[in-house]
C-alpha cells in the first residue's frame, strides 16, 4: 500500500474542513457551524493560503451566495468582496380567495397580480402565490381549474417560485360525500357522471392531489431566515431556525386558512402542524372508508366517518379553521383586536389571512390589517370583484448601520383602484438581528 505524504496528511483535513464550512454556509441560512470556523482558523496558522485556494476550487459558483449568507449571520465579511456583506432581502408574496368553478375569472385576478401571463403561465414575478382553498363547486371548472393550478405548480418550482395550497370546507365537503346544492349539474357532466365525481375526491385523482399538495393551514415566514413555508412557531429545540424564530423577526410571518383561527380553537401550537397533523389523520380516514359511501344524492350524505376523534371532529367544526366566521362578524373592534394579538402571539404571525367569508365589494382588513379577509366572491356564482392580496416585503441595510423592515400589504382590484391596507416599518439595530 503507498505512503501517503506529509503534505498529503496535512492539506487532507484542511480540504475535508474547508469543504464543510462552505457547505454549511450555502445550505444554511444562519450560516457555519462555529466549531468549523475554529477548525480552518487554527489550520489557517500555517495554511492561511490554502484555505482561499481551497474556498475557490470548491465553492466558486456558490461564492456571491455564501458571502450574502455570511454577512446576514453576522459573519464578517471584506468590504471589498465581489457582493454587498448586507445584502437587501425582497419578497413579494399574492393570495387569493375562493374560486368556485370559474377558470376565466381566475385567471384575470392572477395575471391581473402578475402571477401568470396572459397565456395562464407562471412569469416568475412573485416569489409566492398563496391560494385559500375552496376552489371546487358553484362552478362547471372544477377539473380545468385543477390542471391549470398543478401545471403552475411545476413551473413555479421550475422558476425558483413557491405555491401554497389550501383546502377549504367545499374541498372536506366533497371529501366526506358532499351535500348536493352545490354541484351544477352542468359541473357533473365534465366528469362523466356523478359515480365518477364521486370517485374522484374521494380516493381518485383529485383526492390524490389535495393529500400531496394541499394543507389545511399554512404559515409563511416573510424571511427566509426563519424557515421554508410551513416551518413551526414555535420551533422544535433542535431547528436551526430556533435562534432566529427568538429574535426581533420572530413573528415575520402570515398564517393562512380557509375560515379562521378561532380564539377558543385549542390546536394552535405548534403552527401550523398540529393543525396540518389533525388534518392529514382525518383524511387519510375519510379515504380509507370500505365501502365508500354512494354518491350524495341520491343517498343520504353520510357525515365523518366512524372512528374519527374528537381532535378531528373539532377541525371540522364551527370554530375549526375550515368554518370559522368569527373574525368577519361586526362588534367590538378593541375586544376582536386584543383577540386577534392573542391567536397571532400563539401562531408565530403579524396578520392572518383567510377566506371563506365573501365581500362582494372589497377584501376587508381589521386590526390595521393584522385580520385580513380575501374572499370577494371571484367567481361569476356570487358576481363579486376580483381582487388578490399583494404582500411586498423588504429586509434592507441602512447607511450608518441598522437594517429596516418593511411591509406593504395592497388589495388590488380587476376594475377598481387598488387599496393600501397596511403599510408597517421597523428599525433594526446592526446587531438586533442576530
Amino acid at each position: 500500500m503507498p505512503r501517503l505524504s506529509t503534505w498529503t496528511l496535512s492539506v487532507l483535513p484542511l480540504l475535508v474542513l474547508s469543504v464543510a464550512y462552505l457547505a454549511q454556509s450555502y445550505i444554511s441560512p444562519l450560516g457555519p457551524a462555529p466549531h468549523l470556523g475554529f477548525g480552518l482558523r487554527w489550520y489557517g496558522i500555517t495554511f492561511s493560503s490554502l484555505v482561499g485556494h481551497a474556498q475557490a476550487l470548491v465553492m466558486s459558483p456558490f461564492h456571491a451566495l455564501s458571502k450574502a449568507q455570511l454577512a446576514l449571520s453576522g459573519v464578517a465579511v471584506d468590504a471589498a468582496a465581489d457582493v454587498d456583506p448586507r445584502p437587501k432581502f425582497k419578497r413579494r408574496i399574492v393570495a387569493v380567495g375562493d374560486i368556485h368553478g370559474d377558470l376565466l375569472n381566475a385567471h384575470r385576478v392572477l395575471q391581473m397580480a402578475r402571477v401568470v401571463d396572459e397565456d395562464g403561465l407562471w412569469t416568475g414575478e412573485v416569489d409566492v402565490f398563496v391560494q385559500t382553498g375552496d376552489i371546487i363547486d358553484r362552478g362547471d371548472d372544477t377539473i380545468a381549474l385543477y390542471e391549470w393550478l398543478e401545471e403552475l405548480r411545476e413551473q413555479a418550482h421550475g422558476m425558483g417560485g413557491i405555491m401554497i395550497s389550501l383546502l377549504g370546507n367545499h374541498e372536506w365537503m366533497n371529501a366526506i360525500g358532499k351535500p348536493a346544492e352545490y354541484v351544477f349539474p352542468s359541473e357533473v357532466e365534465t366528469f362523466g357522471s356523478i359515480s365518477k365525481r364521486q370517485r374522484a375526491v374521494t380516493t381518485g385523482w383529485l383526492a390524490n392531489i389535495w393529500a400531496s399538495n394541499y394543507t389545511t393551514a399554512a404559515r409563511l415566514p416573510l424571511h427566509a431566515l426563519l424557515g421554508p413555508p410551513n416551518t413551526d412557531y414555535p420551533p422544535p429545540e433542535d431547528s436551526q431556525y430556533q435562534r432566529a424564530n427568538a429574535g426581533p423577526l420572530s413573528h415575520a410571518a402570515f398564517s393562512f386558512v380557509h375560515g379562521g383561527l378561532a380564539p377558543s380553537y385549542p390546536n394552535l401550537q405548534p403552527f401550523p402542524s398540529a393543525i396540518n397533523n389533525i388534518s392529514a389523520s382525518l383524511f387519510h380516514r375519510l379515504r380509507s372508508r370500505d365501502p365508500q359511501p354512494p354518491p350524495h344524492p341520491p343517498h343520504a350524505y353520510p357525515g365523518l366517518p366512524a372512528g374519527t376523534t374528537r381532535e378531528e371532529a373539532r377541525l371540522y367544526g364551527s370554530d375549526g379553521p375550515l368554518w370559522y366566521r368569527g373574525w368577519a362578524e361586526e362588534g367590538d373592534e378593541a375586544r376582536l383586536c386584543a383577540q386577534a394579538d392573542q391567536v397571532l402571539q400563539k401562531t408565530g404571525t403579524r396578520r392572518m389571512v383567510m377566506g371563506h367569508t365573501p365581500n362582494l365589494h372589497s377584501i376587508v382588513a381589521k386590526c390595521g390589517g393584522k385580520v385580513l379577509i380575501i374572499d370577494t366572491g371571484i367567481s361569476h356564482a356570487y358576481g363579486g370583484v376580483l381582487s388578490a392580496l399583494s404582500v411586498e416585503y423588504t429586509l434592507e441595510p441602512v447607511d450608518g448601520g441598522g437594517w429596516r423592515e418593511q411591509e406593504v400589504v395592497k388589495a388590488l382590484y380587476a376594475d377598481q383602484d387598488d387599496e393600501l391596507l397596511a403599510h408597517a416599518t421597523r428599525d433594526l439595530a446592526e446587531n438586533e438581528l442576530f
